[in-house]
């Protein structure tokens, strides 16, 4: 980015010209006019218009426009969405989409580093190659060319201990029963990655946050299944 451009003179402090938002951001001005158009760069507090098609706008509003396109090129969000996420609070948004991308890169990293490959598990675990290629053409197992991540072997370990306990084909137990399961989760999921991503951004710093994302993965898991099984038992005393 260039340094900063000092106001002219008769310019409303050290507010920019679009001409000079747009050598700031690196976006074309053509481009920063057609966001401002569809309302996607948020509140205007700051901004002085001194003729119909002559503005000042803040400085912040570099970062603004920079987020935009980066959503817009690096998530593929269309210009709705984006004008929903950040019509509030545009520094908030910013903090929130750095946490998510610290958040799935740590992820991937470990994801990628704790991989096993499809030879061990057909060797590990007493499940026939048909099922672990239904569960993946369902999309509940997600492996690539190294191998199954953590979480698939997760998965695996469960399934393989459900058919060792009596889960049976013949008894009407197939892969497919995973996706009710998959289905009772995603608004769920959706709401806790909502309310999660919200507090932790607005209340603290990046690196913390990211740490209790982190050490809450296991608690939770722990959780969901003691609330299941007493949920269960419980949904049998009521129907007797």
């Amino acid at each position: 980015m260039s340094g900063a451009t000092e106001p002219k003179a008769g310019s409303p402090g050290h507010l920019l010209k679009i001409s000079e938002l747009a050598e700031r951001s690196g976006v074309s001005a053509a481009t920063i006019k057609y966001y401002l158009r569809e309302g996607v760069l948020g509140p205007e507090d700051g901004v002085i218009r001194t003729a119909p098609n002559m503005a000042w706008y803040p400085p912040e509003f570099v970062e603004r426009v920079q987020l935009v396109k980066r959503l817009q090129e690096e998530r593929f969000m269309p210009l709705r969405v984006i004008r929903e996420l950040i019509s509030d609070d545009p520094s908030q948004a910013a903090k929130l989409i750095e946490l998510e991308d610290r958040i799935l890169a740590r992820a991937t990293e470990a994801g990628e580093s704790r991989r096993v490959s499809r030879k061990h598990v057909r060797e590990t675990y007493d499940l026939p190659d048909v099922v672990l290629e239904r569960l993946e053409e369902i999309g509940v197992l997600s492996p690539n060319k190294r191998g199954y991540d953590h979480d698939d072997i997760a998965i695996i370990e469960a399934i393989s201990r459900f058919r060792a306990g009596g889960y049976e084909q013949t008894l009407g137990f197939t892969v497919y029963d995973t996706l009710r399961y998959r289905e009772a989760l995603a608004p769920l999921v959706q709401d806790e990655v909502n309310v999660l991503m919200a507090r932790l951004a607005a209340q603290v710093e990046l690196d913390r946050a990211v740490e209790i994302v982190e050490s809450g993965v296991d608690p939770l898991r722990d959780l969901l299944g003691a609330m299941h099984s007493k949920m269960l038992i419980s949904e049998l005393r009521r129907r007797r």
